[in-house]
């Protein structure tokens, strides 16, 4: 396959993720809108949802909805406040009781149209600046990562690059590059522009999965390095069955793994080989040795957070939706942030309570200095804005957020423009 195949086929590729991504248009659409615009009420308000359910965007009248009150539950089941049955017209509302302490209430609306169900919901925000974590800070937090940025330290990089010609362009190389980790290894793809010079280094770190990666060829031709890392010590070029046998197999539910062994919990080495990314950026003779960002989304919102919190050389990071935080909000009632744990007697463990708060993101936001950008929905039901809030509100840094109320575990393509456009603006300022 030549470079301008693998090109297309790269371009196809991407576009299908990213459809696959927003939300599908339906026949029948159900419309769940809070009375505040921007979805966001003080303490002791009272929301007020309106209901509209449109059939080729036109109303329907007349028919039976079914609705429900609860605080947000992510996708598990927190507390029901309130359910009932209301004959639809293009004044029906519901009025959610009052809501006394600071996090979030969803309204959930479904009908039954030809004998197929449609739903959707709307969460209202009651003061979200205010949330509180739940997880704690071990008091011994930073000497145990202390101790294993040292242990690393200890691990010489020992970088491979390997040129992949198929899928360099006129203006990038490209390099499926390994390098040594504690306990293993860790594998990513390096994007470079040809053109000599010092240019700014991005790393981009992933949402959960196991999955091959292709690097940012686009960026690269902007004139930035930038570096696609996998994180479970496995080359990230493979065919797509071997992952999906990996998923399916040896790393199915990855993590939780030894969630009750700070030692050897899963996220351990995957934190540390974070730090070993940005020693190989750091390293890289086109690199200008000044400006360095982290940026992912969910499981990769998360870790960059925790790769600019563990090290200053990272300039700036821009996380969607981080995971991973607070992730004891279950055991508060409301919904903890994924991968949604603590909820029942198999995790609710005295050992894996406390091993949880080393890997908590809410515990490494806590000592950022690296300025961020940040964004999420309050529909959000795999990574729960109070979760996402509880990280934010305890960071002390330059920082700002996006909020696009509708989104769930996606975003709008307005979204990634306005996170490309800050990150590229502070990288080259």
């Amino acid at each position: 396959m030549n470079s301008k195949q693998f090109t297309t086929l790269l371009s196809a590729l991407l576009l299908t993720l990213c459809l696959s991504a927003q939300p599908s248009k339906q026949l029948v659409e159900v419309i769940v809108s809070p009375n505040h615009p921007d979805w966001t009420y003080d303490i002791g308000e009272q929301a007020e949802f309106s209901i509209n359910v449109l059939r080729n965007n036109v109303p329907i009248e007349g028919i039976e909805i079914l609705y429900k009150i609860e605080t947000d539950p992510g996708y598990r089941e927190v507390k029901l406040w309130e359910e009932g049955t209301l004959s639809l017209n293009n004044k029906t509302k519901v009025k959610a009781p009052k809501f006394k302490e600071a996090g979030f209430l969803r309204c959930t609306a479904s009908v039954t149209v030809d004998g197929k169900e449609y739903t959707s919901y709307a969460t209202a925000g009651f003061a979200p600046y205010s949330i509180k974590p739940t997880t704690t800070l071990p008091s011994d937090f930073q000497a145990f990562w202390d101790e294993g940025k040292k242990e690393l330290a200890d691990v010489p990089i020992n970088a491979v690059m390997t040129l992949m010609p198929e899928r360099c362009t006129d203006k990038v190389d490209v390099y499926h590059v390994e390098l040594d980790n504690v306990q293993g290894k860790i594998y990513g793809i390096l994007c470079t522009p040809k053109k000599e010079g010092k240019y700014p280094a991005i790393l981009h770190v992933p949402g959960a999965g196991i999955r091959p990666y292709y690097g940012e060829v686009d960026e690269a031709a902007e004139g930035f390095v930038t570096f696609t890392i996998g994180i479970h010590g496995i080359p990230v070029n493979l065919d797509q069955g071997i992952y999906d046998d990996l998923r399916a197999g040896a790393l199915n539910n990855y993590q939780i793994f030894n969630l009750d062994n700070k030692d050897n919990m899963y996220y351990r080495r995957v934190y540390l080989g974070c730090i070993r990314a940005v020693d190989f950026l750091d390293s890289l003779d086109n690199y200008n040795g000044e400006d360095m960002a982290v940026t992912g989304g969910s499981q990769g919102g998360a870790l960059s957070i925790v790769t600019a919190s563990l090290d200053d050389r990272i300039d700036y990071l821009a996380a969607f939706y981080p995971a991973l935080s607070d992730m004891t909000g279950f055991l508060h009632g409301r919904a903890g942030g994924w991968p949604q744990i603590f909820v029942d007697d198999f995790t609710n463990t005295t050992e894996k309570i406390e091993v949880s708060k080393y890997y908590d993101v809410v515990n490494f936001a806590r000592s950022i200095k690296a300025e961020g950008w940040y964004s999420w929905g309050y529909n959000d039901n795999v990574c729960p804005p109070a979760s996402t809030f509880a990280a934010y509100n305890v960071i002390d840094a330059i920082k700002e957020l996006h909020i696009f109320q509708e989104t769930q575990h996606w975003t709008f393509p307005e979204q990634q423009e306005l996170r490309n456009d800050w990150l590229f603006k502070k990288l080259t300022q």
